[in-house]
């Protein structure tokens, strides 16, 4: 089961795993990165692919300045956090410690919690079942919505008018319905060119 908010130290975060990589999805698809993937998550997305993170385990702790350390020593330009549910975790430390760093510090989050930290980029992939808080729709600097069925398109149209200004907007396909979501994205950008289409590329190159 999805582990409730954890006790965790402020200076370490439990981690599931950390890879250097290509950012697959979003508008910094094609983008090295350093990933650095929490653990705990009660959002429990029916399509998640990352469901080994959804539990905080003992001996998952690592302290927040070897994460920094080791995302330098990849030669990494930019940082994504991400979960799991990384917001369940006080983030400011590691945010801090990546822009000290010289590094770009971004933050993946379905904004279900306030958003701890500064970061210089704010994905949010907000989910119908668990709505994120509105402060966090108005913080984020992409608006990321999964799309597997026209109620998705329905959810994206109310969330679209409280995000900031400059905030991008972009359809997702489910990839677990491709084939049916990919036309509905396609038809909707269409018709709405204010949206963009954010494909998992990762996932088509075979990549982590």
């Amino acid at each position: 089961m999805p582990s409730d908010r954890p006790d965790v130290p402020q200076q370490a975060l439990p981690v599931v795993e950390e890879f250097y990589s290509i950012q697959g999805e979003g508008c910094h698809a094609g983008h090295a990165a350093y990933f650095v993937r929490l653990a705990g998550c009660d959002v429990a997305c029916p399509w998640c692919d990352s469901k080994g993170a959804w539990s905080v385990r003992e001996g998952q702790l690592v302290a927040v300045s070897e994460l920094v350390q080791r995302a330098q020593q990849h030669g990494a330009q930019m940082a994504v956090v991400t979960g799991g549910e990384p917001c369940l975790h006080p983030l400011e430390p590691l945010s801090q410690g990546l822009r000290n760093a010289g590094l770009r510090a971004h933050l993946e989050t379905s904004g279900v919690y306030a958003i701890s930290g500064h970061w210089s980029w704010i994905c949010l992939s907000p989910k119908q079942h668990r709505p994120p808080m509105p402060q966090n729709i108005a913080l984020a600097h992409e608006l990321k919505v999964v799309v597997g069925s026209d109620s998705d398109l329905r959810w994206a149209e109310l969330l679209a008018p409280q995000s900031n200004v400059g905030c991008r907007l972009l359809l997702q396909p489910e990839w677990d319905v491709f084939e049916r979501a990919m036309p509905l994205v396609v038809d909707y950008v269409k018709r709405n060119p204010q949206w963009r289409i954010s494909l998992q590329t990762h996932k088509f190159m075979r990549i982590p």
